[in-house]
């Protein structure tokens, strides 16, 4: 029996669902709200972290030098007078440097000050001298305004990352050697010009003739040949399993395995190589050709997945119309499915390789981490890859060293970004909708 005080009229359904759909609106209104939070915050510690890494990099594709009037004099380049390169190769042009420097600064007598003042130029800074006599030996006999390669400490005192105003012990140039240098910039003698070096030299140990060319050609060659092996064979067996391959137990392993190869961490792919390929086989350590080996069973999951999404985007009215008109599976799949799946494919190479490209650990394990001056000339020889001379300058002590890996992370960043973009545009250039 009801209440006779209980007045209040029942609630209809619509009552209830109006009430409803606003608790519903305002959660969705926070749930849209905290999605472009987390966005937002993304893109902004993306670019705090572009911005770090520019800010620190981009001084690297400068480098200081110091003009001196050198007098290459021919008593000591070329005695003889006969322009043997051997002869040329083997001149003191550290002593012709050091003489220009006491000449611009005569009041330096003490042996001690005068080891001060020939610190200001890079140990380097001859060899560099002995390229362009070697490349033109007219210039033997004749006295030259020649821009040599300053020195590390005193690069990074004219770019600002040392402060002049510290004090002394504070700083590893002193107040005297910043005195020279001033003068030298008073008379204009002291400038930052392009700095080659970073793209046509090897490692060193010193930061101003460090340079990412032996890196760049070692990912070269190890990219290249981890394309050409791993296309045909992550292709070739995503066009097995899709097309051609029975339904049964033995398949679905198969792709269950190739799923799960997808997911394995790196390094285990680097233990594999060290085991199987360096080991086992006898495969040169530190050198392209093994580093692509690892990489491509690093990157084959990634593209006979990416194959296998492609070729189950072209339609089956296609295979239908091939096999009506008279072609052969075979035929079928290289002349109508094979090229219709191309682009999907493509971008899942691209997109392997770009992976390809940012990886260290797996290198690590087969010896790329050596030392190499060298810039390689083919796939059997000691190489380095561009990350993992990242990682090698990432532990250099040196203030140098910190621009450099900045920089050349600016240069991996360049390239993932080329290779990202060009898959991108293969998508939408190519690309069908059915």
């Amino acid at each position: 029996m009801n209440n006779p005080a209980d007045t209040t009229p029942p609630r209809r359904a619509i009552d209830i669902v109006n009430a409803s759909l606003k608790r519903r609106y305002a959660r969705e209104r926070r749930f849209r709200w905290l999605g472009a939070t987390a966005v937002t915050l993304g893109m902004v510690f993306v670019v705090l972290l572009f911005a770090d890494i520019i800010l620190k990099g981009y001084t690297a594709f400068q480098q200081t030098y110091i003009q001196l009037p050198i007098e290459l004099a021919a008593a000591t380049i070329d005695p003889d007078g006969t322009r043997d390169p051997a002869t040329l190769a083997r001149a003191d042009y550290m002593k012709l440097i050091r003489e220009a420097l006491r000449e611009q600064f005569p009041e330096v007598r003490d042996r001690r000050d005068r080891r001060r003042l020939n610190s200001m130029i890079s140990v380097g800074a001859p060899d560099l001298l002995r390229e362009r006599v070697m490349a033109d030996p007219a210039l033997i006999g004749t006295t030259q305004e020649l821009w040599i390669l300053a020195d590390d400490d005193i690069d990074m005192l004219v770019k600002g990352y040392i402060d002049r105003n510290a004090p002394e012990s504070d700083r590893r140039v002193s107040d005297q050697m910043i005195g020279w240098i001033n003068r030298l910039e008073a008379e204009g003698r002291v400038a930052k010009r392009f700095n080659t070096i970073f793209f046509t030299h090897g490692t060193s140990r010193e930061p101003e003739l460090a340079g990412i060319a032996g890196a760049l050609m070692g990912s070269f060659y190890t990219l290249a040949l981890t394309f050409l092996l791993s296309f045909p064979i992550g292709v070739g067996a995503a066009l097995y399993l899709e097309e051609f391959a029975p339904k049964n137990r033995w398949t679905d392993l198969i792709e269950v395995n190739v799923n799960n190869l997808a997911a394995v961490p790196s390094i285990v792919f680097g233990l594999l190589g060290l085991a199987v390929f360096i080991g086992f086989f006898g495969v040169p350590r530190s050198t392209p050709l093994v580093a692509a080996l690892v990489m491509t069973l690093m990157t084959l999951p990634t593209i006979i997945i990416a194959s296998r999404v492609a070729l189950k985007s072209v339609p089956p009215s296609i295979r239908e119309a091939a096999l009506g008109v008279g072609a052969s599976p075979l035929q079928t799949q290289f002349h109508h499915v094979l090229p219709l799946a191309l682009p999907g494919i493509l971008t899942g190479s691209i997109i392997g390789m770009a992976r390809a490209l940012g990886e260290t650990a797996p290198l690590l394990m087969i010896g790329m981490i050596a030392f190499i001056v060298d810039i390689p000339k083919g796939f059997t020889d000691a190489a380095t890859v561009l990350p993992v001379q990242i990682f090698l300058w990432a532990d250099s002590p040196e203030r140098g060293f910190v621009e450099r890996t900045s920089a050349a992370i600016i240069v991996l960043l360049a390239f993932l970004f080329v290779m990202n973009l060009a898959a991108v545009l293969l998508r939408r250039r190519f690309e069908r909708r059915w």
